[in-house]
């Protein structure tokens, strides 16, 4: 399903003559020739061999074709990001839904009937490039939007906080966090004693550690997670009024995310469902889309807030200042060279446009340093922005020359303002009004290396999130602690850590610290280490429904993956209509069976398989199908993939629909159909079992679906025990 065609803003504000920036990228494809040849366009008469003095001679230095071939692959790689290494992109575009003129006077934020090219990238932090997708990790979310005013860049993660509050210290922490220096282990995973060590003696981190340790850092989906610009930006307005403001990004599918044990297996069966994921929606027209909200602080009411704006640490919740819906993205166009694309592509929170700009949050201007000086390494010359995918729609203009790689050739005779050899109109004295201005704010305060008193505050908010999640979230977020100081060695690590989360929640340490093999937590411990002040601050909620991801509206079986476990007599009369049913709400269905080809139904049918048990495990999907049919359960319970692949999405907490005597595959669970006095069926959240009545009345299918869109059923008990 092709995407739409567009048309985007054109420097003027209107749409007429404007670039189309995804026409602009395919039309760079370099060669058209049907045949061979080098990089200069000469032929090349047999790319199978090298010149050779004799057949079985040595080959000859003057081989240029072999050299320019050889050449070019060994300077293919370049080098990957330091941190955001693993990522994939997609084009689309956005559309305000409302003039934001009494706000910003940024132009994409004015005209609903104008569609803004964008380019986005979700990426892994801490992972190299051949990391796996599902690990546990922030996400980031950036977006470049090619407007009529030049690129704008909203560089953000999916979660609303960071680590720390001073980019100085974020050398630091990627060191602690990537793998250890002596071993090179572990990869993409915090699970180790140096990250633990810093974030112990960095209190500051509390309250993103809570983020990652939650759900948020498993998603299911990089289409079913929120986005975040992290820090505090401000608008301005034409009047140059300005106000400050943070960016959510809110995805229509919902917020969701995967059981840990369940991350840990795909990391193994298939490392790039993410990046799989994100494709295959976009190649069958299942477009992604979030939409862009706003939380609108008046500047000189930001002290109302009862913490500092400023601090990246600090969020600013939803039940304080609710988040304006403003507009919309969609994703609706693949990539046609990673490399050249999803790669190469340059972000930078310094691309602004009229009508936006920074504020003084010192995380955030750090960045403004270091994405450019990240580019110039990788990309290896100032003149990034000339590759395809960072180039502008509107025209650019200066007397920036030369470089390495250098694009653009100049044919003007001067290089320099202000001048009279050339047009001469582009000087400007100060005062002009055309053109990005910086907001005015009153600086006056001496040079000074220190931490704001305001930003002392470290466990508010931590505590906040912890109050604000579901039971099941709490559990999850007690196990996921669990897991990685377990693999930390030294127990004063360990100790250290327990101690620092009882500030948050005693309750919450306490439990953290009972398998771990140390004292139990000393909420004082903490007190008089160095950078440790333990200052609160009185929060205005006590608890925000935002925070959570358990029991959000909007459920949607949309893309859902659903697994039909089918044998040899599988009986298709309820099989066809509940199918039929999940695939008109937009659900994907796949059959899984013994093995490929096709199977036979107790009517004779031949059904196509889609896998197999041994090529794609319960993990890969939403929820599971067994329709039923005498020969294909019993074939189905003879075999111990089959089994293992119920009793784990079971584990996973997925929903499980067993018609008629498909039910005797979910007997290790304890579930019977009834036609067994010995076993008793036991009802529980997400597991239908329904006989053939109730299927052809619709009322099963409207259960299973219902079921679905709740994503998980979190609130199973015992799932510890299932054997998977």
């Amino acid at each position: 399903m092709p995407p739409p065609k567009r048309k985007a803003a054109s420097p003027s504000g209107n749409m007429d003559g404007a670039k189309d920036k995804q026409s602009q990228l395919a039309a760079s494809t370099v060669g058209t020739a049907r045949v061979l040849t080098t990089n200069q366009g000469l032929e090349i008469p047999d790319n199978h061999n090298s010149l050779k003095a004799g057949v079985r001679g040595p080959t000859l230095m003057e081989d240029f074709i072999l050299r320019e071939k050889i050449t070019h692959f060994d300077h293919e790689r370049i080098p990957e990001r330091a941190v955001h290494a693993r990522g994939s992109g997609a084009h689309g575009y956005f559309k305000v839904y409302k003039p934001m003129v009494q706000y910003t006077s940024a132009a994409f934020l004015q005209d609903p009937e104008i569609e803004t090219p964008v380019f986005v990238r979700f990426s892994t932090v801490a992972g190299s490039k051949g990391s796996a997708d599902t690990v546990r990790d922030a996400r980031g979310f950036a977006v470049k939007f090619y407007t009529s005013e030049g690129n704008y860049d909203l560089v953000g993660n999916n979660m609303p906080v960071f680590f720390i509050q001073d980019a100085i210290k974020f050398p630091d922490l990627i060191h602690a966090v990537k793998p250890e220096p002596h071993h090179e282990m572990p990869q993409a995973a915090s699970a180790h004693d140096t990250f633990w060590d810093f974030a112990s003696l960095m209190p500051e981190s509390t309250h993103m550690l809570m983020w990652i340790m939650s759900d948020r850092a498993v998603p299911r989906s990089l289409r079913m997670m929120e986005g975040f610009g992290v820090h505090a930006f401000r608008f301005v307005n034409a009047r140059g009024d300005s106000c400050f403001v943070k960016f959510h990004w809110k995805p229509k599918l919902g917020v969701h995310g995967l059981a840990w044990d369940e991350a840990q297996k795909i990391a193994g069966k298939d490392p790039d469902f993410h990046r799989r994921d994100l494709w295959e929606a976009i190649e069958s027209g299942n477009f992604p889309e979030w939409e862009l909200g706003v939380q609108i602080v008046d500047a000189g009411k930001e002290d109302e807030l009862g913490f500092d704006i400023l601090d990246p640490t600090k969020l600013i919740p939803e039940e304080q200042v609710p988040v304006q819906i403003i507009g919309k993205l969609v994703l609706n166009r693949n990539p046609d060279n990673f490399f050249a694309e999803t790669e190469q592509v340059a972000f930078h929170p310094g691309h602004l446009v009229p009508g936006i700009d920074f504020s003084n949050d010192p995380l955030l201007q750090g960045r403004l340093f270091s994405y450019t000086d990240t580019q110039l390494s990788r990309l290896g010359s100032a003149n990034f922005h000339e590759i395809p995918i960072n180039s502008s729609v509107c025209p650019m203009h200066n007397f920036q020359r030369d470089g390495l790689h250098r694009q653009t050739i100049n044919k003007e005779r001067v290089a320099y303002e202000p001048n009279t050899l050339g047009n001469g109109t582009e000087f400007r004295v100060d005062g002009a009004a055309q053109g990005f201005q910086s907001y005015p704010e009153q600086i006056e305060s001496p040079k000074i290396r220190r931490r704001s008193p305001s930003f002392d505050d470290h466990f508010s908010q931590a505590t906040l999130f912890w109050n604000s999640q579901s039971t099941a979230e709490k559990d999850h977020i007690v196990a996921a602690f669990r897991f990685e100081l377990s693999k930390v060695d030294v127990p004063d690590i360990r100790q250290r850590m327990v101690d620092n989360l009882a500030h948050v929640d005693l309750k919450l340490a306490t439990r953290v610290a009972a398998p771990l093999g140390i004292k139990a937590p000393d909420p004082k411990a903490a007190a008089g280490r160095l950078g440790f002040r333990d200052y609160r601050i009185t929060s205005k909620v006590d608890e925000d429904p935002a925070l959570r991801m358990v029991g959000r509206p909007g459920g949607s079986v949309k893309t859902r993956k659903v697994a039909i476990l089918v044998a040899d007599g599988v009986e298709t009369t309820h099989l066809r209509r509940i199918q039929q049913d999940l695939v008109d709400a937009g659900a994907l269905c796949k059959l899984i069976a013994p093995h490929l080809g096709t199977v036979s139904s107790a009517s004779g049918r031949r059904l196509a398989v889609d896998h197999t048990f041994a090529n794609m495990p319960s993990v890969m999907f939403d929820a599971v199908l067994i329709p039923g049919g005498g020969n294909s359960t019993a074939a189905l319970c003879a075999m111990g993939e089959a089994v293992h692949f119920v009793l784990e999405a079971y584990k996973h907490c997925k929903t499980i629909c067993a018609v008629n005597d498909g039910v005797q595959l979910l007997s290790t669970l304890g579930f019977s159909h009834g036609k067994n006095p010995d076993m008793v069926t036991v009802p529980t959240a997400g597991v239908i079992i329904a006989d053939a009545r109730k299927v052809l009345d619709g009322h099963i299918s409207q259960d299973f679906m219902a079921a679905i869109a709740l994503h998980r059923h979190w609130e199973r008990l015992n799932v510890d025990a299932i054997p998977a």
